[in-house]
This record gives structure tokens, sequence and C-alpha cells, in this order.
């Protein structure tokens, strides 16, 4: 090893140049990393394949500027320098340097990392004078030469580089390393790769136009990182992330300030970030720190319905109290990704292009300012979507600079509005490469698929000795979970099992498919498809647990006593099972509720054995129904939430095109797997918590935030309930009570607006976060994680593989190997993230089932829709027919406001709005009318066609009652809650009796069967569904509205 010196020149926290001298050791065994090495260098992980035409050294200028080139596949044999490694690092953002540092992990792309400044052969000083830039071209030169003679010649080496003089000076120093362009390099070795050829063009093209920009500047200064730093700490700025209002993207973003500390004790709501300016070049998702402005400069958010998104004027009248309100200071962390955007109009993209050709694009995001890009295809590329990333955005300019990557396709077009809607939430599916399905088993016709013999040997084999079922929806093909329950011997035991499809047997930890699903890290779910995060040989065959098959799985089984439930034992382990019936939900729920269906597997049986075989799985569903109302209530007691939320399913036609938007319908089944499944997840994170206190993977969910509970109270206290808000137990019990006889939407919209208040649950490793953090608040647990679907969500995979690993260290007491530590388990949680990808794609399909609909001549147009937001021009309403919402105006861009005739029609004419916490009134000519929050009215819907944006919905008012009457529930007077509870369950009961014995059945019922027996008329679960809001009731709050039965309004 040899001693030398490195000089840096460095910047201080106070902006000026520093000179550093610092030792520098140099030797000459120093890994190659390459398959082809003659040397024997001890090259431990990742090696070069030799199986390339040659190596290629990119410079430290297309490191730095065309990374994005060097992320294709099809690009091989790339050895990155550290001289190259570094200078990313150094000058540019955390962002990309971790994208340079994934690139290096990542097996599927062929690179390494050679250490050019440590090899004494390599390293060549800095000579006097010299620039920064052209040492470092010289230090890549001087490791791409070396790399060829220490491969003895074995393979051409290619330096590609934007320095034209460096391509004069080395290109013919030596025979076997060229000196080539970029653009050159990807023209003669990859003329097929047009995508790289582009990109490459779009990037080079804005490089240019950068060095073109003028100076003088638009925003303030970024303050420098170490003040920053240093105003965070002493509580003079505050850090947040920045949340852009999508309604009134120009003028309203928000940061919220969750772990910053702030000396001013009047922040207890999100600081308002009023104007581009005083945004400062911020861009929604970055992590921001922020001055507070004085308080007579604070600003109200703005509560009036935004018609449209284009130009947005201030609304001086229509805000709210002024709130704190702060200007960008700095920003800590850019979170870009990439953006769908279009090009502006012909006549747009003409006039901007007479004097260069920069062209704004408009993003699909509304949250997200225009972009402005280089290009010479603006023209050629009218109506299509792209896809633009962002470079910069300088002081200098009014708006961020980006270049176009790739084209997704044609506006309007269903496919490209799909892949839309997967690029804007960060969802990549490509296909899975040959690589990774060749390490798929192999399971066709010809070649079955069987179990290993030493598989069978070494787990529990559960297929002779429990009925094992599943209950999914209709046509789900990967089913992660199955059920079991069974009286055990003696009677006094039941056993509940949980089985979960063994993923980890087939997904080896570090594999090509291990590392491509995390970085999916879920399927994905749309309304017409599904992206899986496993290749469908695994995911749809020999992962799912399907019925009728023999399949590994991942158990937890319970022994429970028969009367009380509580848990006597409990085992954790690797089993064999083969699912007898593979139900649905409907299904299941139809043979509880006693109604004659055919269950498939059994449709080829007759007579008796069918019955017997029927009977059998009807007592194994009614078993597991009464253990998860037992669990439901025992979570109930600690709190647990019953939220409410807006699920959609489009139904298609096999043309795939929309026959129907149907809402989700609530089945008590769904409960009954959803509470099994729960229970699971809660019983393994103890288990993984115990044996790995530091470095078990969990999910926890915070209480929201008092403040974001003020629109649910309000609405509430507006029908006369209270809502207390203090813990989650107290947010149950004032939800329950919360029940309007007249009208059952009424619970279902607060439960909705709880939802809105609630805080995203987290995953998090138990030695990053104090154990009084590890509290569920929506499920009332105390430890939660995801077990239960390792199919379709990553996180699963990794407790899988804690969890045998708990095993592995009760039973032997040490592990074959270290499981990931704390650091490297959050750094894996990074990847883990929900996308949102869903909702945009239902609203995606609402559009499409009503675009091709007239709304003024269809009866589906026209639906009943109820107030639950009043804001100063208008209301927010909800159609529970299409489970949509959307925005009901009360004044036009005219100034009319709506008038309300005495048949209930409304029209436009000259008036006044007056908006009030519960209601909104307007009056004109014809009198005054009142819209309060909960009314019911009939809305016109139709579709608003966006050349730039996603199409969106729209509500017309057109009459003030109900577009169908609201049946109120009769109440008997005078009786309380659980008299009338009883009086139902006794009258159902005997209903059920009189029934058996019409039917020639009379023998006496136990009293087991008669907790569990539901016949088919009357419907027990039905009559409890149809009392439980009457049943929980307080009589001393609400006041029951007379109100006269209104019959159907027509449609126009």
């Amino acid at each position: 090893m040899i001693k030398t010196e490195k000089v840096l020149h460095l910047n201080s926290s106070k902006g000026r140049k520093v000179r550093v001298v610092r030792e520098h050791y140099v030797r000459e065994q120093v890994p190659c990393g390459s398959s082809l090495c003659q040397a024997d260098c001890h090259n431990d992980g990742k090696v070069l394949s030799g199986d390339v035409t040659h190596y290629v050294v990119p410079d430290v200028g297309v490191v730095r500027d065309f990374l994005e080139i060097l992320e294709f596949r099809e690009l091989q044999g790339i050895v990155l320098t550290q001289t190259a490694y570094q200078t990313v690092q150094h000058t540019r953002g955390r962002r990309q340097y971790n994208r340079l540092r994934a690139l290096l992990k990542d097996p599927r792309h062929d690179c390494v990392l050679f250490a050019n400044e440590f090899q004494q052969y390599c390293y060549c000083p800095r000579d006097k004078g010299e620039s920064q830039d052209k040492w470092h071209t010289r230090n890549v030169y001087n490791a791409a030469v070396w790399y060829y003679n220490h491969l003895a010649g074995l393979q051409p080496v290619v330096m590609i580089t934007e320095d034209s003089d460096a391509i004069s000076e080395f290109s013919a120093l030596n025979s076997g390393v060229y000196v080539i362009s970029t653009k050159e390099y990807l023209l003669s070795f990859w003329p097929d790769l047009q995508a790289a050829y582009d990109l490459y063009n779009s990037i080079a093209q804005t490089l240019q136009e950068r060095e073109s920009e003028g100076v003088e500047k638009v925003y303030t200064e970024h303050l420098p990182a170490e003040v920053l730093e240093a105003g965070i700490k002493s509580g003079r700025h505050i850090q947040g992330i920045l949340s852009v209002n999508k309604h009134r993207a120009q003028l309203e973003a928000f940061v919220r300030y969750e772990g910053s500390v702030s000396k001013n004790t009047e922040l207890n709501s999100d600081v308002l970030i009023n104007g581009a300016k005083h945004r400062n070049r911020a861009v929604h998702g970055d992590v921001v720190v922020i001055d507070l402005l004085p308080r007579n400069e604070w600003k109200g958010r703005t509560m009036a319905l935004t018609e449209g998104q284009g130009e947005e004027q201030p609304l001086e009248d229509t805000q709210s109290q002024p709130m704190p309100s702060g200007r960008v200071v700095g920003i800590l962390q850019r979170n870009w990704r990439d953006y769908v955007a279009t090009f502006p109009p012909l006549e747009a993209v003409q006039s901007q292009s007479r004097n260069s050709q920069k062209i704004l694009v408009i993003p699909w995001d509304y949250r997200i300012p225009k972009i402005r890009i280089s290009t010479q295809q603006a023209e050629a590329l009218q109506n299509q979507r792209v896809i633009v990333r962002l470079d910069s955005w300088e002081s200098t300019s009014v708006y961020p600079t980006g270049h176009c990557v790739r084209v997704l396709g044609k506006a309007g077009e269903l496919e490209t509005e799909i892949q839309t809607i997967l690029v804007e939430n960060c969802i990549h599916v490509p296909t899975f490469s040959e690589a990774q399905l060749r390490e798929m088993p192999v399971n066709t016709e010809e070649n079955p698929w069987q179990m290993d013999t030493s598989e069978i040997s070494s787990r529990r084999d559960l297929r002779e000795t429990h009925l094992v079922f599943s209950i999914d929806p209709k046509g789900c093909e990967d089913v992660d979970d199955t059920l079991s329950v069974r009286t055990l011997p003696g009677g006094k035991r039941l056993e509940l099992g949980v089985h979960i499809a063994d993923v980890t047997y087939f997904v080896r930890e570090g594999s090509l498919t291990d590392l491509e699903a995390r970085s999916r890290a879920t399927s994905c779910y749309l309304a017409d498809r599904r992206y899986d995060m496993l290749p469908a040989v695994l995911s749809a065959d020999l992962c799912s647990l399907l019925g009728g098959v023999d399949r590994y799985a991942m158990s937890v089984l319970w022994e429970l006593d028969a009367e009380t439930l509580d848990v006597c034992t409990v085992w954790y382990g690797r089993t064999l099972i083969r699912s007898s019936y593979q139900l649905h939900y409907e299904l299941a729920q139809s043979l509880l509720n006693g109604e004659e269906i055919e269950v498939p597997e059994l449709s080829q049986l007759k007579g008796s054995q069918r019955d017997q075989k029927q009977a059998e799985l009807l007592q194994a569903l009614e078993t597991l129904t009464r253990v998860a109302r037992h669990l439901r209530a025992q979570r109930d007691k600690g709190g647990a939430l019953e939220l409410e939320g807006v699920e959609v399913r489009a139904q298609l036609d096999e043309e795939k095109n929309i026959t129907a938007l149907v809402p989700k319908q609530p089945l008590e089944v769904h409960e009954t797997v959803a509470e099994c499944m729960i229970y699971a997840n809660h019983w393994v994170a103890r288990k993984i918590q115990e044996n790995f206190p530091h470095q078990a993977l969990l999910r926890h969910h915070p209480p929201p935030k008092q403040e974001f509970f003020n629109h649910l109270i309000g609405s509430a206290k507006a029908r006369g309930f209270s809502i207390d808000t203090r813990s989650n137990r107290a947010l149950a019990d004032s939800l329950e009570q919360a029940v309007d006889p007249q009208d059952p939407l009424v619970n279902k919209l607060m439960r909705m607006m709880a939802t809105q208040a609630m805080s995203n649950a987290l995953y998090f490793s138990t030695g990053a976060c104090p154990e009084e953090q590890y509290y569920h608040y929506g499920l009332a647990l105390d430890r939660y994680t995801h077990f239960t679907s390792p199919i379709r969500r990553y996180a699963d995979v990794l407790v899988h593989r804690l969890l045998m690993a708990a095993i592995q260290l009760e039973e032997k007491g040490s592990l074959s190997k270290p499981f990931a530590s704390n650091k490297e388990l959050e750094e894996l949680l990074l990847y883990q993230i929900f996308h949102c990808s869903k909702p945009q794609s239902t609203e995606l399909f609402q559009c499409l089932y009503f675009r091709d609909k007239d709304s003024h001549t269809d009866e589906r147009c026209v639906a009943d829709a109820v107030i639950y937001a009043v804001r100063t021009n208008g209301f927010l309403a909800f159609v529970p027919q299409y489970g949509l919402k959307g925005a009901v105006y009360l004044k036009n861009r005219e100034g009319q406001v709506v008038s309300v005739d005495g048949d209930g029609r409304c029209e436009w004419k000259a008036g006044i709005l007056q908006r009030y916490p519960d209601r909104i009134s307007t009056c004109t000519s014809t009198g005054t009318h009142i819209f309060d929050l909960f009314d019911h009215v009939t809305v016109r819907i139709s579709v608003e066609p966006s050349r730039c944006h996603a199409d969106s919905l729209c509500l017309e008012l057109i009459s003030n009652k109900p577009h169908c009457a609201v049946q109120p529930e009769s109440q008997p007077a005078g009786r309380g809650r659980s008299e009338l509870v009883q009086e139902v369950v006794r009258w159902a009961e005997e209903a059920s009796l009189q029934a058996e014995e019409e039917r020639g059945r009379k023998s006496k019922l136990s009293r087991e069967e008669k907790q569990f027996r539901q016949s088919r008329t009357p419907n027990l679960y039905v009559l409890l569904q149809e009392i439980s809001e009457l049943a929980l009731l307080d009589l001393s709050v609400c006041q029951i509205r007379n109100t006269e039965e209104q019959t159907c309004t027509a449609s126009s």
C-alpha cells in the first residue's frame, strides 16, 4: 500500500471555496469485477458477464447527466468508476445518488463499481492548473486503459464521454480502448435501441438550452443547507412536506409540519403557502423548509368550489378565518418523479416556437406546474401523452426545466389513460424478463409440478385432517388465504386455522424474482385488470391456494375454548393443505342465509352424500362466523373503528365495455374473513416482535390530529349528534349512536368523513420506533403486521421470512444465516408503498360509463345525491347509486344563482347566496330556499372532457327533492334498545321454526342450532342489519322528522 495525497476543492458553510489536502492510499490489488479476470481478483458480489462484445466505461459527465441512458437493461458490461460515483454523490442530489446506488446493487443490470482511485496504476494526481473536469476525465481514461490491460486484451473497452477535447486527445493513444461520444456509441453499438437515442437527444437539447438561460432572478435563492438545518433545530424554521391543493393548484399549498419543532405555540394546523412566489420553486411532495409570515399577512383557506382548472383568481370574500401562512426558504429533498404531460394546442406550440425550441407542456396532475422542455417534435406529438422528467428549476426561470422520456400514446384512448394512471402512481410493470422466468418452476400438462419429498416430510400435513376452504371475490385467481375450523376430540376445544400461501418457498431471498417483487412492492388492481407482483405461474397457479390441489402453506393454528373462545395454545409453521372449496363471498353468504344454492365442488355428488358434505361446510361457516363475531367484539371493546369507504366495481362485458357501475354491497361474510386475517396478522406480529425486538417488521396507525375531525364534528352537530374524538373508543361509540332512522345514509356519510380524517398506516422496524408507538389506532391492536397476502404484497414476504426465522430460533437456538439488520430492514421498507391507482382507475371507468350517454335523455344520468359539505358557492354531494362524489354549483360564472320553483325544479336566476356552517341558502325573485347538510337532492351527471388532464364528472342540480323518496325505518314507540333487539330476534326465531314445520321437519332444534340457524325466509342476518341503526339509536338525542312520503321524481 502506498501513501499519497489527494487535493479537494470543497465549499464551506459560508459558500467559500476551501482547498483540502487529504491522505490517500493506493494499492495494487483492487477487485476488477469481471468474470474474464486473469489475475485472480477477489471479486465478491456482482461480476460483469464475459458474454458481451465489449465493456463500456462512461465518463463523469455521462454518469452525471445521462444516468437514465445507463439504466436501460439492454446496455451491458458497464464499468462505473469511483471517480464518477463520488462526483454524483457530491454534486447531485440524494435522489440521483440513490438511483446510481440502486443501479449498482440490482443484479438485473450488468454493471459494477470499480474503485479506480485506490488502484495504484489507475490513480493520477491532479496537475497544477488542471481543471477538475479534465482531471476526472483523465482518471476515467486511465481506468479504461488499466481495465483493458488487466484483462489481457480479451475484451475491448469503450470509453464514452461528452468532452470533444478528450475524444481528440485519447482516441488514438491505445488500440484496445476506444474513446467516442455517447451519441456515436448509441448509433454504432445499439442502432435498434431507438428509445435510448431519443432520450439522449432530449437530455442533450435540454442541457444546451440551460446554458443559454438568462440571469434575471424570478424567485429568491434558497438558503444553504447548513443554515436550514440550524434553523430547524432552533425552531426558527419549520420542516414539512408540501401538499398542493389540486383544485387551486396555482394559489394554495399546505405544509404539514409533523415531526418538526417550532417555537410558535399557535401552530395547531397546517401552514398555508399562498401563491407561486411564496412556494419558491417547490413542487408537490418536496420536503421543504418554511418561515412563518407576519400575522398581518396570514391568509385563509378558500371555501369556494373551483369551477374549472384554468386561470385562478384569489377570492378574498370566500376565505375562511386567517390561518398560519408562510413562505418556502429552502428545499431539503426533491421528490420528483416521472410526470405525464400533454403538449399545448398547435397554435400555442407555433407561437412558443418562433424564437426558441422550448415548449411549455401541461402535466396531467393539476398540482404540478407547467414544464419547459426542448424538442423539435412538438407538432408531431399533438394529442399525445408523454412522460417528462424534471431536471432543474433555477431561480431565473418561471417554470421548471425537464426533458421528454417517451411517448405513452394518444390522449383519450383507454390504454393510454391506464398507462397514465400507472406512471402517475409510480407503478412500473414491465414484463418479467427471461432470466426471471427461468427461475420459475415448470407446471404444464406434459410436465406437471410435484411436491418435493423432503418438503412433505418436514411439513405438518393437513390434507386429510382439516376441512380447508377459501372465500374470495368472484373470479379471484391469486388466492392468498384459506381457512379451517373444527371441533377437537372431546368437544371442549375448537381449532381455528388461517393458512397462507408459502411464497417464500418459491421466491428465494436475493433472487431475480425476489428483487423484481421488491421493486413492484404490490400487485396493482385496476377496474378492468391487474398487474401481478409475481409471475403468473406463481401468482395464479403454484402459490395460489386453489381448490382441489395440494399446496404449500404457512399456517397459524389456534386452539380455542369451545365456550369462551379464549386462546389455549397457538402453533405456527409450514404445512401441506388441499383446499376443498373455493367459495366466493356471495355464495358463502347465501349458504349462511339458508338459501338453496349449488356449491360447484358438490355438483357431481348426489343424494345424501352431497347433503352431508354441504352440511359439514355449512357447520364450518357457521362456527367461523361465531368465532369472528367474538373476535370483533373483543376489538370493539378496545375501540376498533368501523369506517366507511366508497368502493365501486365496473361491470364489464366480454368486449370490456362498461355495462354498469355497482357499489360494493356489505356482507357479514366480508367481516368474517377480515376478522380472521386481522387475528392472524396480530398474532404473527406478536411472534416476530418477541423474537426480534429490534428488527421486526410491523405496521402501526398513528392517531389522527384532532383538527382533522372538525368537518365530522360540525356536520354531526348540524344533525343533532355529538362526536367525541378524544380516543378511538370514544369515536367508535359516537359513530354508533349517530344514526338517523329516517335516513341510513347519514351514518354512512359520517363514517366516510371519519375515514378521511384518518392518518395513513405505516410500516416500521421495531428498532426504529419506541414501543408506545406500535399501537394501531383503527384496529385497536397493540401490535399488527401484514402476513396474509404474500402473493400480492412484498411486505408480507418479509414477514414470512421473519416468522420462519423466529420458528428456527426457538427450535434450534440459532439462525442458519443472519436476518436483515434494523437499518437494512428500514431500507427495504422504502419500497413498500401502497399505490392509490385503483381510485383513479375507478374514476376513469366512471367517466367512460357516462361519456357516451346523453345526460338530458338517458335516465341513468339522473340520480339521487346527498349533501355532505357546504361551500360559499355550492355544496359537495355523494351519489350512492354510483359511489361517486362531486361539486354542485349554486352560482354560475354569470353571477346567477339557483332558483327553486314550487315543484322543486331548479333554474338560473339573478339573486344572492348566503352560506352558514351547516347550510346554504339562495335568494331570488321567487323566494328563498335552504339546502341543509344531509339533504337529498336530484342531480344530472355528465362528463366534462379535458385535453390535458383526466376527464371529470359534473353534477348539475335539477331538483331540490330526492330522486326517489327516502324510506324511513319504522320504530315501535317507547321501546328501548335492548328490548327491541330481543323482540326482533325472538320473532325471527319463531318465524324460522314455523317455516321448518311447514317443510315437514319438526325436529326440535338444539341451543347451538338455534344460535346459528338462518333459514331462507325470514333471514335473521338481514333483519338484524335492517334494524342495526335503529337498535343503536340514542332516543334522547335524535329528533325524528315527520316527513310525508314522496314519490319518485320523473327524470327529464
